[in-house]
């Protein structure tokens, strides 16, 4: 059976790349990036950024990997899937002291004779500060780098069986990469829906969005690491 082109291993890269960005602890952790940001030109920007900072660590190590033909060893892949367990968890909690320091309440006030019952937090201000660009995208950014680093172990396996050369193997992981850049803006763009539509309807349903990504990426994470612990992989 002859072996498949480079071109059809590149777009098969790609299409992978595009599929790996929808793994559970991605979206996980860019939700609670997003759940704070509610725009749709942040999400595009968190989601690139993500892909970037993927994408970088993946063409460290692969040429690293690469040039001395060697593997990761199992520690350190372990390691790094540990590393992403507690970051979910970090990110979550992070999110939720968040909500909960900005001390959101219902606030009871008289408005031409009648009483009315308003969301209301003493942590709001008044300044028209806001956040520069690059700013929003370090926190993702590392994100990507930190999963780069968990999901290179399985990736750079498929790519030690299937590039006879150096610039084949960077070939492979760059255009894998672009996939997952790809995949993460449609995904950010995507998990923004939710946020900015409750954004839309009021502050109650923002807070429940938050809170049940909060939640949900300290879950994740706590499940992660219970899974490495017992031995199994990973969800």
């Amino acid at each position: 059976m002859a072996e498949p082109s480079y071109l059809t291993v590149l777009s098969l890269g790609f299409v992978l790349g595009l599929r790996h960005a929808l793994d559970t602890d991605h979206i996980a952790a860019v939700s609670t990036v997003l759940a704070e940001r509610p725009s749709w030109s942040a999400s595009g920007l968190i989601g690139f950024s993500w892909g970037l900072g993927h994408t970088l660590v993946l063409l460290l190590v692969g040429a690293l990997v690469l040039m001395l033909q060697v593997s990761i060893p199992e520690p350190l892949a372990v390691g790094a899937e540990c590393a992403v367990g507690v970051m979910l968890v970090v990110l979550g909690g992070m999110l939720g002291v968040k909500l909960v320091r900005e001390r959101w309440h219902l606030h009871r006030h008289d408005h031409d004779g009648k009483q009315h019952i308003h969301l209301h937090s003493h942590a709001m201000t008044s300044g028209h500060g806001h956040p520069h660009w690059w700013r929003e995208s370090i926190k993702p950014l590392c994100i990507g780098m930190a999963h780069g680093m968990a999901g290179s172990a399985a990736l750079l396996l498929v790519v030690l069986s299937s590039s006879h050369t150096i610039p084949q193997g960077l070939g492979y992981i760059a255009v894998f990469g672009l996939g997952s850049i790809i995949g993460m803006v449609l995904i950010g763009l995507a998990l923004s829906l939710p946020v900015v539509w409750s954004l839309s309807i009021g502050r109650p349903v923002l807070l429940a969005v938050q809170g049940l990504a909060s939640l949900g990426s300290i879950g994740l994470g706590l499940s992660m690491l219970i899974h490495i612990a017992m031995g199994a992989h990973p969800l």
